[in-house]
C-alpha cells in the first residue's frame, strides 16, 4: 500500500503507522498505538529487571599464619555470604619471608574449600597474584535454596509480629476503663 494511503488509514482510526522492519524492501510498517506499545516496552523491561538477581563480591582476608578462631570467625563470614547469594573472595596475604612458604597459604585455602561444603562452588581456581593467593567462591544451588527459605522465614515472621501488633492495638481499643 502506499506511505499516504498507510498514514491517512492510521490517522482515521487514530492510531499511529510505525515502521516494524525497515532493512527489508519494501519496508514493514504496522498501524498501532505508539504510546501504548513504548508504555508495555518498559513495564517488560521493569519487570524482567525486578526478577534479576544481583551477585556482589564480598572479599575475606587472611594471612598465612592466621590463628585457629580467627579462621572459624572468617569461615562464619564467608558461610553467610554464600547464604546471601553473594560471591566470597578469599585472599591470603604474604608478608616478607612467609613468601617461602606459599604451601601454607595453599593449603588454608583447601581447607576452606572443604569447610564450606556444597554450599560453594569454586568460580576460581586458587592464583598466585604477587603476593596474594587468591579463590572466588560462588553460592552453590544449594545456598540459594537456603537463601530463599530465609527469606521466606523472614517475610512470615515478619507478618506474624505484625498480626500480634494489630491485635494488640484492638485489644486495648476494646478494653476501656469506663467499662
Amino acid at each position: 500500500m502506499p506511505t499516504e494511503d498507510a498514514i491517512r488509514q492510521a490517522g482515521e482510526q487514530g492510531m499511529d503507522l510505525v515502521e516494524v522492519s525497515p532493512t527489508s524492501r519494501p519496508p514493514v510498517c504496522r498501524i498501532m498505538d505508539y504510546g501504548k506499545y513504548k508504555y508495555t516496552q518498559k513495564k517488560k523491561a521493569q519487570s524482567a529487571k525486578k526478577k534479576a538477581t544481583t551477585q556482589s563480591m564480598k572479599e575475606v582476608k587472611l594471612r598465612p599464619k592466621t590463628e585457629e578462631h580467627d579462621y572459624q570467625f572468617k569461615l562464619k563470614h564467608i558461610h553467610r555470604f554464600l547464604q546471601d547469594g553473594d560471591k566470597a573472595k578469599v585472599t591470603v596475604r604474604f608478608r616478607g619471608r612467609e613468601m617461602a612458604h606459599k604451601d601454607i597459604g595453599l593449603e588454608m585455602l583447601k581447607r576452606i574449600i572443604k569447610d564450606v561444603g556444597d554450599l560453594a562452588t569454586v568460580a576460581s581456581n586458587p592464583a598466585m597474584e604477587g603476593r596474594l593467593l587468591q579463590m572466588v567462591l560462588a553460592p552453590s544451588p544449594r545456598a540459594l535454596v537456603l537463601k530463599r527459605s530465609k527469606d521466606e522465614q523472614r517475610r512470615s515472621k515478619k507478618e506474624e509480629e505484625k498480626k500480634d501488633r494489630e491485635k494488640a492495638a484492638s485489644g486495648s481499643k476494646s478494653e476501656s476503663p469506663g467499662a
